[in-house]
């Protein structure tokens, strides 16, 4: 398979993907974006990563954002929500920090696939990403294992931050005095 057919291929999924994306479900979490002390984010592997993406965008956009486990990271408490990215919504240590930060007096917002897994469960927002899973068989995703998952929650939340930062009218000259500069 040459580039141009994987990358249609990839696209393809995306877009098919991307348009199962509630917008109910996108809404309901930028409405709990507006009102929490702080932002912290979770999960493991490459959903992690797209976690993190996430909580820098947040950053850029003014809110207090933070990574769980991070050298710096603040205490989570009342008042503060978790967003916890994970493609199963099973991941041992991405549920447990969602029940610690529930424990805490928190919210909790699930980005996954499964809105039948323990994470969702725990959740008080679901945002489902409809991504099917790569294992090979029929209706699977072509690419390996959770790729497809984690190229769409990296849209989806980079949409959120869109609208959020026109919600809240930061102009990319106001965000461009909060990147980074020791680089």
């Amino acid at each position: 398979m040459g580039f141009d057919d994987s990358l249609k291929a990839i696209l393809e999924e995306l877009e098919e993907t991307l348009g199962g994306v509630s917008e109910r479900q996108v809404g309901a979490l930028q409405e709990l974006l507006s009102g929490p002390r702080a932002v912290f984010v979770t999960g493991e592997g490459r959903s992690g990563l797209v976690a993190r993406c996430f909580a820098m965008r947040l950053m850029h956009l003014g809110v207090p954002a933070h990574v769980v486990g991070g050298t710096t990271t603040p205490a989570f408490g009342e008042g503060d929500l978790l967003i916890a990215v994970s493609g199963s919504g099973e991941t041992d240590l991405t549920c447990a920090v969602a029940r610690l930060a529930k424990e805490a007096g928190g919210r909790v917002a699930a980005v996954t696939a499964s809105d039948r897994s323990p994470l969702a469960s725990a959740a008080d927002l679901a945002l489902v990403i409809p991504a099917a899973y790569g294992s090979g068989g029929k209706g699977a995703s072509a690419q390996y294992g959770r790729s497809l998952f984690e190229q769409a929650a990296l849209l989806v939340l980079d949409a959120v931050a869109l609208r959020l930062q026109r919600e809240l009218d930061q102009a990319a000259e106001k965000m461009d005095t909060r990147h980074a500069n020791l680089e």
